[in-house]
């Protein structure tokens, strides 16, 4: 077995196995193809089912050198699990990562917004402009929903269940779930759809696409991006925003005003209740009042 026939084998096992979305696979083939330029570069010709655990070290040692300890960890995770697979699918009989640790790191808290900074950065919007209309749904979208970017984009007209009061969404790994939406999020959607997006040449393939450019296509994440930064800076904002920072404040303002964890959990749609665990960690001004408000001794 050479490299790049365990790269495709291991994609494969990615995407049927494990349901992961092609920006996760992207990720993991990454780090392989990090250690294959390693290989190539010191003229080492270790395949997947031989590579000592010593050959391993000298890559992660490489890596310390030119990257943060936040990416070093992705990187050894990332291999840790290619291994755990070539295990798995009986190729090698250990995990020589194993014994590699991954360097420290603390839990990065995400940024977050206040309710008046979204709402400047909404009211900044031009809606003299064809795209301002679209631009204020989708931020309404972002925020009213708590979406990631890539689901924001991906939204289609049959996902919209607005007599039912919700939109069904596609997340990672294709896992599809259902997300309560509001009267103001479906007034700027609507509005959206009457005012522009009727009027749109819409391209083949794209007719069920909700948010569109000018050209009648399915908007790239990267155009999101910059849409949300140049907003930024019409305001004046200092903080370092993208689209997720909308859905970090969706989260936050919701467990501010009272709102069940678990809650949040589903509607973010995270796997694990620890990965929503980390807003708590936000606003240390509510846990007080929590504490104040239901302790029995307060």
């Amino acid at each position: 077995m050479n490299w790049d026939q365990a790269l495709q084998d291991y994609g494969h096992y990615l995407r049927i196995e494990r349901g992961l979305s092609d920006n996760s696979i992207k990720n993991y083939r990454w780090d392989i193809l990090k250690l294959m330029e390693f290989l190539n570069n010191n003229s080492l010709d270790d395949n997947p089912k031989r590579i000592p655990k010593e050959t391993l070290q000298k890559f992660v040692y490489e890596v310390a050198k030119t990257m943060n300890p936040r990416s070093q960890a992705r990187i050894i995770s990332g291999l840790k699990s290619f291994f755990n697979y070539l295990v798995f699918e009986d190729y090698r009989e250990d995990n020589p990562m194993d014994l590699i640790d991954s360097p420290k790191i603390g839990r990065k808290l995400p940024d977050t917004l206040s309710e008046d900074e979204i709402n400047q950065i909404i009211e900044a919007i031009d809606l003299s402009k064809a795209e301002g209309e679209r631009n204020r749904a989708m931020l309404e979208t972002l925020y009213g929903c708590g979406l990631r970017v890539s689901e924001l984009v991906g939204l289609k007209i049959s996902d919209l269940f607005f007599e039912e009061d919700f939109i069904k969404v596609t997340g990672k790994g294709d896992k599809q779930r259902f997300v309560p939406i509001s009267e103001v999020n479906k007034k700027y959607i609507t509005l959206y759809r009457k005012e522009i997006r009727v009027h749109q040449d819409i391209k083949k393939g794209f007719e069920d696409i909700l948010f569109l450019n000018r050209r009648g296509r399915q908007l790239t994440r990267a155009m999101i991006f910059t849409i949300i930064k140049r907003l930024a800076v019409e305001i004046g904002l200092k903080k370092n925003i993208s689209p997720h920072t909308f859905r970090h404040s969706f989260a936050t303002h919701l467990l501010q005003n009272g709102a069940d964890l678990r809650a949040i959990q589903q509607m973010l749609g995270h796997e694990s209740i620890t990965t929503t665990e980390v807003y708590v960690h936000i606003d240390r001004t509510h846990l007080t009042e929590v504490m104040n408000k239901f302790h029995p001794r307060n």
